[in-house]
């Protein structure tokens, strides 16, 4: 009887879990606006985001810029405490469970680079963080693409753009903060997330803990190389900055490639990376993330959503640098 009684409740806690995958559909999506869609909506602009994600503070910093204001909507990621993007209320918004999504009129807008052009686009500021000369808006737009995160093995094209090159550099404070988040809540992006490999991550990251880090070969070969990438991007940035004469990426005009470019240098300060990249051979970059920090968009975009699991992520990163000299050797280069 016993034997029957379990089969039976293993039959209904996968029948539960088969139907809570039904709900929980996943698939890509193509980028930009998808008119065909209509989501319920109360306001003109929505935008469905998270405190830590570089794309969702690249978005916020160009709303702020613009003057847009939307209605917000926080989604939580499993850094940041729990797997909101794959709830089936979240999957109806985006099915490829990504954060940010722009929505205008009940529209949604996929992809942060293809948002960021979209709402300067229907602001209804002539050129607004989009220069009118030619030359300039080819340098903004090479800028863009450097600034935006490409594919869905980010890591494999580091060297291609910036913000391919952000993700191994995050992954110091991915372990200091997911020593935070239960292990339970992990488990849930194993039976429905549809990157399997994320989810092992950041299994991997708990189960290990970050001053187990240096040991593990594979990260500190993806953190190294990612810093070099890093290190020719921050190059390249330096020659733009110098050819332009600054203070920003194409010139005396703040633009899309800048709203880019706050939201990795602010990645590189949450990470405790900017010691590394802003140096004396970087001044012109040392100086344009400080006029960065100085604009209202990056106080009120950025600061003014930061999270307690980041702020509490870096200080334990910085005290592990600081009290164990092989961390800091193996993971910062």
């Amino acid at each position: 009887m016993t034997g029957w009684v379990l089969l039976a409740a293993l039959f209904l806690v996968f029948a539960a879990y088969l139907w809570e995958r039904s709900r929980r559909r996943s698939h890509a999506v193509t980028e930009g606006l998808h008119s065909e869609i209509d989501l319920l909506h109360t306001a003109t602009w929505e935008l469905y985001h998270n405190d830590f994600s570089r794309c969702s503070k690249k978005v916020r910093v160009c709303l702020a810029e613009l003057g847009i204001d939307y209605k917000s909507h926080p989604v939580d990621l499993v850094e940041t405490g729990a797997y909101e993007n794959i709830s089936s209320r979240f999957l109806a918004v985006n099915p490829a469970a990504t954060v940010p999504v722009l929505v205008h009129r009940g529209h949604p807008i996929y992809e942060s680079h293809a948002q960021i052009r979209y709402a300067a686009a229907e602001c209804g500021q002539p050129d607004a963080l989009v220069p009118a000369d030619d030359t300039a808006r080819a340098v903004m737009d090479r800028w863009v693409y450097l600034t935006s995160l490409i594919g869905d093995d980010p890591i494999a094209g580091m060297r291609e753009t910036a913000g391919n090159a952000v993700p191994g550099l995050t992954l110091r404070i991915f372990a200091t903060m997911i020593e935070a988040i239960g292990i339970a809540k992990i488990l849930e992006g194993l039976l429905f997330h549809r990157f399997k490999q994320r989810a092992l991550f950041f299994l991997m990251l708990k189960l290990r803990g970050p001053s187990k880090l240096p040991r593990t070969k594979p990260l500190v070969r993806a953190i190294a190389g990612s810093r070099a990438a890093m290190a020719m991007h921050l190059d390249a940035l330096e020659e733009t900055l110098t050819e332009s004469g600054g203070p920003w990426i194409v010139g005396a005009e703040f633009s899309l490639a800048d709203v880019g470019m706050m939201a990795i240098l602010d990645r590189l300060r949450e990470g405790d990376w900017l010691e590394t990249f802003l140096t004396d051979e970087r001044p012109k970059v040392r100086n344009y993330w400080a006029a960065l920090q100085a604009r209202p968009s990056y106080r009120s975009a950025i600061a003014g959503f930061e999270h307690p699991t980041v702020v509490r992520g870096t200080a334990r990163l910085i005290e592990l640098k600081q009290s164990d000299p092989s961390f800091r050797e193996a993971l910062s280069g």
